[in-house]
């Protein structure tokens, strides 16, 4: 009765895993993920193995019954190759077939009669995948621990209920066969349930963390220039701004305006205008520091965020001012002026990010009344913004204030 129960579960399991795998595949396919094709792939190979294994285990032949065991061995390779290939890595072509090549040696060089030796060999072998794969998803976490720990805890529980029988048993000698074949066959064929939803549970998890991190980083990104947009910028900098002001650091905010880029793009065309945009861009990014800040808030406007004082943020802006009026653009009818006026605005720890760039657009406004291609600090912060907004809207000819909104 036991052994019609144990048989039942394994077929089970082996049909619960076919249907994970080809869910995996179809979504796989519809998402033109290759680890998912890899994860859906492994799961069907190991659920056709073991089904055939488990039905017809007895009336095969030694080399099916061989090459059925090598195909299950392979399918463990590719679960920890999908993983690879889930973070951006190549296959390991030999490490997915080590595993199979090893059993084959240890059951062709082994004495026939020494089956629970060829079992220990094959848990050892699929608990060193389990371990493997468990790796590969643990070292390019992205998340807290909270997040992350089932990709390494699933993978690691099945490789120890695999290798708790060999560590029992050697505190069991002779082997008991009654205990190997009722307890434990009925413990694996019930793991391999669990850890078959587990790790699909895992799998769609990843995943879905992948794609929501995709779609929030396109939401906040400038598709042209691959700077924050105006909405990243903000949040990003709000980020910094609360954590500058807990250490009592100042910050300071600078806003670039590309000088005449309406004729620049009447004259040369919008082609010729993204890539003046581009060019602005890598000119900025080149010259800050990694923990800097900075985005294109809008058309040929950029803005930055730095944490440190008025002064060095002004000796920033103005090797961004000599580096693009360097840069040395030539098209077809000739060298194209690269000028940029800046405007610096700084304030004490906690000062508003709008504060900051209200502050940031008057110094702006007085670059360009100076003769543009310069840099200008604010002299002060604005009282209010209120008060700020209406001055600027009383500007003759003046270039209206974009402040960023959280």
């Amino acid at each position: 009765m036991m052994s019609l129960d144990s048989i039942t579960l394994y077929l089970v399991a082996t049909m619960v895993a076919a249907l994970l795998g080809a869910m995996m595949v179809f979504f796989g396919k519809q998402e033109n993920s290759p680890a998912l094709k890899w994860w859906g792939t492994a799961y069907l190979l190991g659920a056709a193995s073991v089904a055939l294994w488990t039905a017809a285990g007895e009336t095969l032949g030694p080399h099916l019954y061989l090459a059925l065991n090598a195909v299950g061995f392979v399918a463990c390779g590719m679960v920890w190759n999908a993983a690879r290939v889930f973070h951006g890595r190549k296959p390991n072509w030999p490490g997915l077939v080590l595993g199979a090549l090893a059993w084959v040696a240890a059951v062709t060089l082994l004495d026939p009669t020494a089956s629970m030796l060829r079992m220990i060999i094959g848990a050892g072998i699929v608990s060193v995948y389990a371990a493997v794969t468990a790796s590969e998803l643990w070292v390019e976490r992205r998340k807290s621990l909270q997040r992350r720990w089932p990709a390494f805890v699933v993978p690691v529980m099945h490789g120890c209920v695999l290798m708790l029988p060999i560590l029992i048993g050697s505190f069991l000698r002779p082997y008991d066969a009654g205990f190997s074949s009722s307890i434990w066959v009925t413990v694996f064929a019930v793991e391999l349930v669990l850890y078959a939803v587990g790790t699909v549970f895992v799998i769609f998890m990843l995943v879905s963390e992948r794609t929501v991190t995709a779609h929030r980083t396109a939401a906040s990104t400038d598709p042209l220039t691959g700077m924050l947009n105006r909405r990243g910028f903000s949040e990003a900098c709000g980020r910094v701004i609360d954590r500058e002001a807990k250490a009592g650091r100042p910050v300071t905010v600078m806003i670039f305006d590309i000088d005449h880029f309406k004729s620049i793009n009447d004259r040369f065309g919008h082609p010729a205008g993204d890539e003046m945009l581009k060019l602005f861009s890598t000119v900025v990014v080149s010259n800050l520091r990694i923990s800097d800040l900075s985005g294109r808030i809008g058309g040929e406007e950029f803005a930055a965020l730095l944490p440190c004082s008025l002064e060095e943020g002004v000796l920033v802006a103005e090797r961004v001012r000599e580096a693009f009026e360097t840069s040395g653009v030539v098209v077809d009818e000739g060298p194209v002026d690269t000028t940029v006026s800046i405007g610096v605005a700084g304030g004490p720890a906690g000062t508003e990010l709008e504060v900051l760039l209200a502050s940031a657009d008057t110094a702006l406004y007085q670059a360009k009344r100076g003769g543009r291609n310069r840099v200008e600090a604010a002299e002060e912060l604005p009282l209010s913004l209120e008060n700020w907004r209406r001055q600027s809207a009383a500007r003759v000819g003046a270039p209206q204030a974009r402040p960023v909104t959280a």
